[in-house]
């Protein structure tokens, strides 16, 4: 059955789960307060890069199911759902800022009109849909009756839509067993599993899914940082861990750490819910500090070479925190060029998508470009931080000649060691043994 949808922020997840709502057959209005986003969206302008995106919002809109409008109070009185889907950035304490949430849960309380479920697709601390209603049955004075869902998104960018598609599970929190068989029936066509529960157990699977996932990252990293000392290759220790059943393959890859826009302030939105409850999260704090040391951990490498890198050139490949995105937020990039800067290097960066973004963050210190080949020209040392297809089909022979000194510290382990030795090059990467020729030394 058509179900009539608003969905309250077209940012990443409110303009990716909006327009798949709206390509299982419901009408969908995607509303946000940001006049020049809606206006660019009416005209087939998306503002996030994601494969597949902008040709399923252009279909959905042409065939009259999808819509764009900055009218919130007319999508609220014209749905019968009512998703939220604002930001919740950290706050300069780790914890998440509802703001934006309670302003959209005011907003809908002031223009009530009838019976609603309003669903909660932010990531959001445990208690939050608690203080929605709360929220909306002042603002409304109880005039109409309505319920709270949390039901969290799952979706990894650079395969959203995919991942929207063809969904593991739907976790589904509510305040009543009606409003949960509703938003049960609206996951229908997607043939997933669904998982029902209350709103505080839906808020937590959210931050526990991720907490886990990150936990998984950092504990490899750290396996990694011991592989490099005791001469064990990292990639063959994850193989044979992962075989076990009962640990998986998944999320097993060393590398420079984690970013984007989930892990890192999910992390910290949790260490300081368990605070607030008076419990302290060990774990999760070794989580975010292990992280955040990998970063550091990969220019020692490069310092493990030159010993010293003032004045020298160094290349960045890849700005975005993973490919197929141009999500800076948390990105090692981020972190690591001020490293090198500080220590006197100068810096080119390469992205094929996030280089403009980057450079309204880092400023004109850095240069950067979209030219793969031009970026590593005349450079000292090359860094890999993201695996974007141009960087995985590099030819490693015209890099060689193009690079000053042929030095590449790999955050990603994308080459083999073995092969990159014979390919001439001084290469570093994580947990894996290093090729270190010691006439390429005294030539580097």
């Amino acid at each position: 059955m058509l179900k009539k949808i608003a969905v309250i922020g077209t940012g990443y997840v409110g303009l990716v789960s909006g327009t798949c709502f709206a390509d299982i057959g419901n009408r969908v209005i995607c509303c946000d307060i940001d006049e020049s986003k809606i206006n660019s969206l009416k005209s087939g302008v998306v503002p996030i890069y994601e494969p597949g995106l902008k040709e399923l919002i252009e279909k959905n809109t042409e065939e009259g199911r999808l819509f764009f409008t900055t009218n919130i109070p007319a999508a609220i009185r014209e749905s019968d759902i009512i998703y939220i889907a604002v930001g919740t950035p950290m706050t300069a304490q780790g914890e998440a800022d509802l703001t934006y949430v309670k302003a959209v849960a005011q907003t809908i309380g002031e223009h009530l009109n009838g019976y609603k479920i309003i669903v909660n697709k932010s990531t959001v601390p445990v208690g939050t849909g608690r203080l929605v209603q709360a929220i909306v049955e002042k603002a409304s004075r109880s005039k109409y009756p309505f319920d709270v869902v949390s039901n969290p998104e799952f979706l990894r960018e650079g395969s959203a839509i995919k991942d929207t598609m063809n969904m593991e599970r739907v976790v589904i929190g509510s305040t009543s067993s009606h409003a949960s068989e509703i938003i049960k029936t609206l996951h229908e066509p997607f043939q997933t599993v669904v998982v029902e529960t209350n709103l505080e157990s839906a808020e937590m699977i959210k931050y526990a899914a991720n907490a886990m996932l990150a936990t998984k990252i950092s504990f490899i990293n750290d396996i990694a940082n011991i592989c490099d000392r005791v001469g064990a290759d990292v990639e063959k220790v994850s193989e044979g861990v992962g075989l076990d059943s009962r640990i998986g393959q998944k999320f097993l890859k060393a590398g420079v750490g984690f970013g984007g826009s989930c892990f890192p302030k999910d992390t910290k939105a949790l260490l300081k819910i368990a605070e607030t409850v008076g419990y302290r999260f060990k774990l999760i704090e070794s989580v975010v500090e292990t992280n955040t040391h990998q970063r550091a951990y990969l220019v020692k490498k490069l310092m493990d070479v030159y010993g010293d890198i003032k004045g020298k050139t160094i290349s960045v490949l890849g700005l975005a925190f993973k490919p197929n995105t141009n999500d800076l937020r948390s990105s090692p990039a981020l972190d690591i060029i001020p490293m090198l800067q500080d220590l006197g290097a100068y810096v080119k960066a390469y992205d094929p998508i996030a280089h403009l973004e980057a450079k309204k963050i880092l400023g004109n210190q850095t240069i950067f470009s979209d030219n793969l080949y031009q970026t590593i020209e005349h450079s000292d040392a090359c860094f890999i931080l993201t695996e974007w297809e141009e960087v995985l089909k590099m030819d490693m022979e015209k890099v060689r000649r193009l690079l000053q000194r042929p030095v590449i510290i790999d955050g990603r382990n994308i080459f083999e060691p073995e092969q990159m030795r014979k390919n001439g090059f001084i290469y570093h990467s994580i947990g894996r043994p290093h090729v270190q020729d010691v006439k390429m030394l005294l030539e580097a």
